[in-house]
């Protein structure tokens, strides 16, 4: 019987996991075309990166434009280009995809640290859920496979010091060494396995002695999968430079001379937006509210002060009694990855609260809220059947709750807000969808801004459209039509020298303001 109730529990937790995922992905797939209502230049850069890949065949380890961004990402969009068309869905399909196997790694993580089928159903259900993962899973940005190298990363580790199997040490190692491809945050975590390997060597017996190999194996994996971007940056130094020199708390451009305030003020700021005052970026969060909902973030809190008690306990334990307990090696990596991969914000004086920059630990703030949970459920076991029911229920409530919650908050109240199309240039989108309801042969004419990434969304929603023509407005002496009676000019912003100057050589065309929802607004000459 008890073999039978094992394997039900079993089945029962894979199929809660299947249902957790595709909750995830339906949030993060649903209405794409619309939610977030536009494409951000920095997605539009990534776009832009995988068309000319794919057009001449140069898929870099390094892309130089936007300030340099790692290669990865933008040739996963190319070949999701390359395959698919060049679309919405194809664009931001990396990000869903590595979204929500964040989802699946933060599930594998929290069950090989715990050993809790529990804390890992509802540690990944909290970040399926969460508008905070949901955002930036929508938005095609590179820094959303950080997330997923980071809990992969771990996860395999720890196993591997379980089974002490090879493979482990190896897949552990791959995934690590794939960061150095992800975003530039990346670079920080190293750190957390350094330190980490203190508290192994102080909480397992005779640790070097037993896991040299493993600790090698894991070494020259990662070393293998991150050397082409090692090399990269060797031959290519001023690559590893980038605008976080310029924004950094160390600068003193940035600190005014007061470094221990500035760096007070930053760490402060990168604290409260989890429970109290939220990233002010309509692109990153819902201003002003905190980038938590109340109940995570309630949950969140009580999770990191109770991870905290536990690796203090057990530290003492360590010191003063002799006592090696490996559950002191999962606390310290809870706490060092949190503050670590939280680092890239506090370290910068610039747009904070950021909680892109500090996305790198999104998923060990919603493990420990999980903890939380799973904290009170445990102590409702030591009570009656009656007790332990409403408990039971009182959670299931709650966590029913936060998917309406956050998804409304989404899809509803966030993805309508005046500020979050302009946030998203709504604007090119809908001039995409204007010219989709033009004919043929009509020749388009698009005075652009001086940002050639403005073209993307008119490129991947009009890829056909060969009677499309860029102009920059110091160009406009170029536009020649064939016909003056068959053209439209589209632009982009209201630019009144422009307008008056094809006015003067197209007397019959009018001026037109179309107004979209969400005060998206563009002008027209036909």
């Amino acid at each position: 019987m008890s073999t039978y109730g094992g394997k039900n529990k079993k089945w029962l937790a894979y199929v809660l996991l299947f249902l957790i995922l595709s909750l995830g992905l339906f949030l993060r797939v649903y209405n794409i075309e619309n939610a977030p209502p536009g494409i951000y230049p920095d997605e539009a850069a990534n776009g832009e990166d995988a068309l000319r890949a794919n057009q001449n065949g140069n898929y870099q380890w390094f892309y130089t434009t936007n300030q340099g961004r790692e290669g990865f990402f933008m040739n996963l969009i190319a070949l999701c280009f390359k395959f698919f068309g060049a679309n919405i869905f194809t664009l931001k399909f990396p990000a869903i995809f590595f979204s929500t196997l964040t989802i699946l790694g933060t599930y594998l993580l929290t069950k090989e640290l715990f050993r809790k089928e529990r804390s890992a159903l509802i540690g990944a259900f909290l970040v399926a859920v969460s508008f905070w993962s949901i955002n930036f899973g929508r938005i095609s940005f590179r820094a959303n496979m950080l997330p997923f190298v980071l809990t992969f990363t771990f996860y395999f580790l720890f196993r591997a010091l379980r089974t002490r199997k090879k493979i482990d040490f190896v897949l552990g190692g791959l995934f690590f060494g794939l960061g150095m491809h992800t975003y530039i945050a990346w670079r920080i975590s190293p750190l957390i396995l350094f330190l980490l390997l203190i508290f192994f060597i102080l909480s397992r017996e005779k640790f070097l002695q037993h896991y040299w190999k493993g600790i090698l194996i894991f070494f020259f994996s990662s070393l293998l999968i991150a050397s082409p971007m090692l090399y990269t940056f060797k031959i290519h130094p001023e690559y590893l430079e980038s605008r976080s020199d310029s924004i950094s708390i160390f600068s003193p451009q940035v600190n005014n001379g007061h470094l221990i305030q500035t760096f007070s003020r930053s760490l402060s700021l990168s604290l409260v937006k989890y429970n109290f005052w939220g990233d002010q970026n309509w692109r990153h969060n819902y201003p002003p509210y905190p980038i938590l909902d109340p109940l995570t973030g309630i949950a969140f809190l009580f999770g990191i002060f109770f991870s905290f008690f536990l690796f203090f306990q057990k530290l003492y334990r360590r010191f003063k009694q002799k006592i090696r307990d490996p559950e002191l090696a999962i606390h310290a990596l809870l706490i060092l990855w949190f503050f670590i991969m939280l680092s890239p914000e506090f370290l910068t004086g610039e747009g904070l609260p950021h909680a892109l920059r500090s996305i790198g630990n999104l998923p060990v703030v919603f493990i420990f809220a999980a903890l939380t949970f799973d904290f009170f459920l445990e102590k409702s076991e030591k009570h009656g059947l009656i007790f332990r029911k409403i408990i039971y229920s009182l959670t299931i409530f709650m966590l029913a709750v936060l998917v309406i919650f956050n998804a409304l908050k989404y899809h509803y109240f966030w993805a309508n807000k005046i500020e979050t199309a302009k946030s998203f240039n709504k604007s090119l989108t809908d001039i995409s969808h204007y010219i989709k309801t033009l004919p043929p042969q009509k020749e388009k004419y698009i005075i652009t801004s001086y940002n050639t990434l403005a073209k993307l969304p008119i490129y991947i929603l009009n890829a056909d459209d060969s009677s499309i023509k860029y102009f920059y407005p110091n160009e406009l002496d170029k536009i020649k039509p064939a016909d003056p009676k068959n053209i439209i000019i589209i632009f982009m912003e209201k630019n009144t020298e422009a307008i008056a100057t094809l006015n003067q050589r197209f007397p019959l065309l009018l001026l037109e303001e179309i107004k979209n929802k969400l005060d998206s607004v563009f002008y027209i000459l036909k």
